[in-house]
Formats: structure tokens, C-alpha cells, sequence
């Protein structure tokens, strides 16, 4: 009979009835049922017009609300609008109990300007965890913490992603192997010291004033002189003039100057080649003061018709071959093959890395 009297007040109380002294305040609970050490939600509400001052209980955490309920935390107060121009202000409790019973949760007093207005009673009904009483040895403590089974399908893509990295840097080193075993070619610039035609021909001219020829006297001292004199004009006209003059008679390069130089001066060199050729094929013989004349007419026609300003140094590119721009072409390549690869690699390890680390997190 007692037990049957519990469960009929348990029932009674544990409604959750939305008390309103009033029509003002109202009382509910989260749950009227919870094992030992769970915890509940308690809200009291009133209901007023605006600028009603509210006053609910007081409660700190720890302090019992009835014996055996514990208050979990502080109180949290909130306010929302209501219906028809009130608002609804509400306390918030957290209730805990460690003995399993039926609580008898008293009623509360709520301060509404100057009136104290009263929820409704409530019921809080704490069940005990069963124990086996009767097998004491069968007690098993906490389970440790159990491992995932290892799964192929969650780990393929990071494997596959792996061996592709290893596969790239290993390119990558074969690449680097290859590259340096196959030396680039060196292109070198050259600068060659370039001497003027004219400085060419006055250098010749020169020596041949120097060595003392123009003194020569035997028919093949003679000879030699205007043999050196006149190669040294023939080869200062084709580097000049442009003009195969060292493959052309004499009568040929005047009659080809006669287009371009100054008629009195052709005559000087026209006397100086006829002069050469009798030596040279007729046996003619020279006095000296003529071969002075000749000398002097073949230094006056060269600095008449030099060049002025003309580079000394002249400027060699080296020559590519068509095998070898495609060689350079081909290791060019293969750089920037190094560096996609080494860049992809490197991603793939960064990104493996970090799906590890997030399984693993």
C-alpha cells in the first residue's frame, strides 16, 4: 500500500503544470526522472508587462533546493517577449541528486514588483544504477580505449599518392643524372684585333722602305721590290674597294679605279704599275730616284682613299650547329621537366602529410 501511495504522488507531482498565480508565474522541469548524478533543467518563468520588476529566488551553486537536490550552477536569467505586450522573464537551475528517492521539489516564491506570487510543487523521482549483488566476482572495470580496425579503402589513395611521389623524385634524379652527364656546350665570343687595310698596306710599305729595297740595284732585287710594292696595293684595293684586284691585271684595276678615283692620281698609279710590269716581265731597269717616285706615289694613292674611323676589333659569334640548337633545346627541357616534377612531388608529400595528421587527430 505505501509503495502503491509513492507511485500515485510520484504521478501527481511530476506533471508538468504550468502554474499561474494569477495567470502570472509559471514552473516546469526538464525531466521528473534521472539516474543518480544525471542532471536536470529547473526553469521558473513569470510573465509580465514591461518595466515589472522581477525577483526570483536566490541560489548559489551547491546549495540544496530541497534536501537531496543540488544546484548545479548559478542561475541564468533571461528575458523574451510574450503575447499581447508582456514579456517573459525566466530563471534557469541545473538540479542533481545522489541518493536515489522520490524529491519533493517545494514551491517557490517569485517577487513581482511588490507582490509574492508561488510556483506550483513538483516531484524529481533519482533511480540507483542496479548492482549485481549476488556475483561480486563478476565485476568488470572500465574497458580501455579500443582500436579502429585497420582499413585498406581508407589508406589506398595515401599509399598510391605516396609511391607517386617516390616514383617523381626518382625522374627527378635520373633527369639530374642524365643532365649532368651530357656536358652544355661553351660558346665563347672571340675579339680579333683587326688592322685597317690602308694601316695593312703602309705596314708593308714600311718594310720594304726599311729593309732598304727601294736602294735595289740586280735585276731580281728590282724584281722582288715592285713585286712586294704592288701585292701590297692589290690586297689594300681588295679590302678597300671590294674587288678581286689581287686576280686582275694591271690595266684591269686602273681601268676598275677609273670609275671611282680621281683621274690624276690613277695616273701616278697607272705610271707606278706600267713601271712594275716592264720590271717584272720585260727586264726593264730602274733608277732609284724612280723607284723613290713609285714608293711615294703608292703611299700618297693609300692615305688619298682610306677609310677613316674603321674598327679595330672586330667581333667573332660562334657558329650553332643545327645538332647542337636542338641539343641545347632537348636540356632545356629536361630543366624545366626537373623542376614540374620536383614541385609536384613536393605537393603530393605535403598533402599525404597532412591526411595523416588529420586521421591521426
Amino acid at each position: 500500500m505505501k509503495y502503491i501511495l509513492n507511485i500515485l504522488l510520484f504521478i501527481a507531482l511530476s506533471i508538468p503544470v504550468a502554474v499561474k498565480a494569477q495567470g502570472l508565474v509559471d514552473v516546469k522541469i526538464d525531466s521528473v526522472q534521472i539516474l543518480v548524478g544525471e542532471q536536470t533543467g529547473y526553469h521558473i518563468s513569470a510573465t509580465v508587462k514591461p518595466g515589472q520588476r522581477v525577483v526570483f529566488p536566490q541560489w548559489k551553486p551547491q546549495q540544496q533546493i530541497t534536501p537531496g537536490v543540488e544546484v548545479v550552477d548559478a542561475p541564468i536569467i533571461d528575458t523574451v517577449d510574450a503575447n499581447d505586450g508582456f514579456i517573459k522573464v525566466s530563471q534557469h537551475l541545473v538540479l542533481t541528486s545522489f541518493e536515489d528517492t522520490l524529491y519533493y521539489i517545494p514551491k517557490q516564491n517569485v517577487r513581482i514588483d511588490n507582490k509574492t506570487l508561488q510556483t506550483n510543487n513538483l516531484a524529481l523521482k533519482v533511480l540507483t544504477v542496479e548492482v549485481d549483488t549476488l556475483h561480486p566476482n563478476q565485476f568488470f572495470g572500465p574497458k580501455d580505449v579500443q582500436d579502429n580496425p585497420f582499413l585498406w579503402s581508407e589508406w589506398i589513395e595515401l599509399l598510391w599518392l605516396g609511391i607517386a611521389a617516390v616514383v617523381l623524385y626518382i625522374l627527378c634524379l635520373l633527369a639530374y643524372i642524365r643532365l649532368k652527364s651530357n656536358k652544355p656546350f661553351k660558346f665563347k665570343v672571340r675579339i680579333v684585333k683587326r688592322i685597317p687595310p690602308h694601316q695593312k698596306a703602309l705596314n708593308t710599305i714600311q718594310a720594304l722602305k726599311n729593309g732598304g729595297t727601294d736602294r735595289a740595284n740586280t735585276e731580281d732585287e728590282v724584281k722582288a721590290y715592285y713585286t712586294a710594292l704592288t701585292d701590297a696595293l692589290r690586297l689594300y684595293m681588295q679590302d678597300r674597294f671590294g674587288f678581286n684586284a689581287k686576280e686582275m691585271t694591271s690595266a684591269e684595276i686602273i681601268s676598275h679605279l677609273k670609275q671611282e678615283e680621281d683621274q690624276s692620281k690613277l695616273q701616278e698609279l697607272t705610271s707606278l704599275f706600267e713601271t712594275a710590269d716592264l720590271v717584272k716581265f720585260a727586264k726593264y731597269t730602274t733608277a732609284i730616284s724612280e723607284n723613290d717616285r713609285n714608293l711615294v706615289s703608292a703611299i700618297d694613292f693609300i692615305n688619298t682613299t682610306k677609310q677613316e674611323n674603321v674598327p679595330t676589333e672586330e667581333r667573332i659569334e660562334p657558329t650553332i650547329t643545327k645538332q647542337q640548337r636542338q641539343t641545347m633545346q632537348a636540356r632545356t627541357w629536361l630543366k624545366i621537366s626537373i623542376g614540374i616534377m620536383i614541385i609536384l612531388a613536393t605537393a603530393i608529400i605535403v598533402y599525404v602529410c597532412w591526411q595523416l595528421y588529420d586521421i591521426r587527430a
